[in-house]
């Protein structure tokens, strides 16, 4: 353990010894370039994202080793949102003067625990100082071995479906923001929620699954929340949709927390964003062969929540009587006054 102040060099040298090698890289971390070999016939992936301190995590509670987890994973589930195989990362970490060594090692240790678990290498990046807390911007570099599934293709007819439970990352964050007022709430309920939100699990393998199934016709990754990003596929597909909104697979965690804190669990579902679940259209008469499949491979649930709508029809939330309900965007970014925490 060390609290020495780091060195840039030495930053890289940390990084060097600590990425394994891994297929496909000729040149790694080390040069101005890595050079990297994709699989013959594949098409390459390329996403990006950028994590601010105090707009996308706090230090007061979220530790190097989780920021370095999700940095990488927000990164992932846009591969996955596309069907994709993630293969290699670039790692940009600024942060202030004062960070030691271990911090920086721990925050290491947090995005290579996650590109270990998908077999990702981590090929370069670049580190610096920051006057104005930490900053990291991380792209990921993957595959598409099928075509990938985009936002601009839902039609008509399909059904709409989310991957997993919603609101648990929501939920996490209201009880970091205020860990002494949710009172007795569980500590199965206190962990899922603030787990979901401090390290995000992208959905990697059910994305390839879907991919690889047939009959997914648009599929998204839900970063900004439900309202903002099925509002993303609206818009990029030319359609409407109506979401039935007692039909949303809202997270037992989310419900206890909300209870606990006199919150409402269905908003977080709705608009608290970085459930990073899947958000996906299908064909009507794929959609339990979708559903039945993704359960048995991966052991991820998919829930139909709605249907596409002709674009007159706009973006429709009803109750059980089908009645028409206002539901809050999701997080937007250059909104004035607003952070993701």
């Amino acid at each position: 353990m060390s609290a020495a102040r780091p060195t840039e060099r030495s930053l890289i040298e940390l990084i060097r010894r600590a990425a394994p090698p891994a297929a496909g890289v000729r040149v790694g971390i080390g040069d101005d370039c890595a050079v990297l070999e994709p699989s013959p016939g594949s098409v390459l992936l390329a996403t990006t994202d950028l994590l601010l301190e105090d707009v996308h995590f706090r230090r007061r509670w979220a530790r190097p080793r989780d920021v370095g987890w999700k940095s990488l994973a927000v990164n992932l589930s846009d591969i996955a949102s596309m069907g994709g195989r993630p293969r290699w990362a670039l790692v940009a970490l600024a942060c202030p003067e004062n960070v030691t060594t271990d911090e920086a090692a721990a925050f290491w240790a947090g995005a290579l625990d996650l590109a270990a678990e998908h077999a990702v290498a981590v090929v370069g990046g670049d580190t610096a100082a920051s006057p104005h807390g930490w900053a990291v911007n991380v792209t990921v570099l993957g595959e598409a071995v099928r075509p990938p599934l985009l936002r601009s293709t839902a039609r008509p007819g399909d059904v709409i479906a989310v991957t997993g439970v919603l609101g648990r990352s929501a939920a996490g964050l209201a009880l970091l923001e205020d860990p002494d007022a949710a009172g007795p709430l569980g500590a199965e309920a206190r962990a899922d929620a603030t787990g979901a939100h401090l390290r995000p699990r992208p959905r990697v393998r059910e994305g390839q699954w879907l991919g690889a199934a047939g009959g997914v016709t648009a599929m998204i990754d839900l970063s900004d929340g439900l309202a903002t990003d099925l509002g993303h596929i609206v818009e990029e597909s030319g359609v409407g949709t109506r979401v039935e909104l007692q039909r949303l697979p809202v997270a037992a965690s989310a419900c206890a927390v909300a209870a606990a804190l006199g919150r409402d669990a269905l908003a977080w579902a709705t608009s608290g964003g970085e459930d990073y679940e899947l958000l996906l259209t299908c064909a009507p008469d794929a959609y339990t062969r979708l559903a039945t499949g993704l359960e048995t491979a991966t052991g991820t649930p998919l829930t139909a929540i709605g249907e596409i709508m002709t674009a007159d029809a706009g973006l429709r939330w009803t109750d059980a009587s089908g009645r028409e309900i206002p539901v809050g965007p999701g997080f937007e970014h250059f909104v004035t006054g607003r952070s993701r925490v």
